[in-house]
């Protein structure tokens, strides 16, 4: 089991998506939905532009993954298909690619361009990693998540919130500390608003 850890500079809903019961990172972080495996931890943390740095945003344990193709076509998962009409929960669906014809294909959504048109730059970022890392046992805050106990701040010259990118392969000692703080917190499911719905 590993622990990947990094700062979540835009927190819109979309990466991550918490709603419909499930916790699903399906575009950014390439290197992370490429290295993750089932049982690991992926903790995001806040950032310092919203005055939230040293705050958990979320936690998800990795439950499954899968393709966008398999997303996509999954009727579990057909409610994170963007509605840019709709509520804003369904304008920040994650649920975007699939392929057609051998291209990739980019739903009008929050990572297209403004006009609706296919964002190549983010798709080129996103689909680098064809893999979708799904949850069931999250806690998600957004702008309103605890703040990280000091320790777990300066652990031995150690840091549970990464700078730029991610960080992995903490102390063994540190994750174990790590788990038990966030399972003390009792906390499960979408508990919050992104930050960036108010800002």
């Amino acid at each position: 089991m590993s622990l990947f850890s990094y700062v979540v500079a835009r927190d819109f809903g979309f990466a991550p998506n918490p709603f419909g019961g499930f916790c699903t990172l399906a575009t950014c972080k390439p290197e992370i939905r490429r290295l993750a495996e089932v049982g690991d931890w992926v903790f995001g943390t806040g950032s310092a532009t919203w005055n939230r740095k040293g705050s958990l945003v979320y936690a998800m344990r990795v439950a499954e993954m899968m393709s966008f193709d398999q997303y996509w076509d999954d009727l579990r998962f057909r409610q994170k298909k963007p509605d840019l009409r709709s509520c804003r929960k369904s304008a920040y669906g994650d649920n975007i690619y699939h392929r057609g014809n051998g291209s990739w294909i980019q739903l009008d959504s929050h990572h297209s361009l403004a006009n609706g048109a296919p964002n190549l730059k983010n798709i080129r970022n996103d689909t680098q990693t064809n893999r979708v890392l799904i949850s069931t046992q999250f806690a998600y805050w957004g702008g309103s998540g605890p703040l990280i106990p000091q320790n777990l701040r300066n652990y031995d010259g150690c840091d549970l919130c990464a700078g730029r990118g991610y960080k992995r392969k903490f102390p063994q000692e540190m994750e174990e500390q790590v788990f038990e703080w966030f399972l003390s917190l009792k906390a499960q499911g979408c508990l919050g608003r992104p930050i960036n719905w108010t800002r």
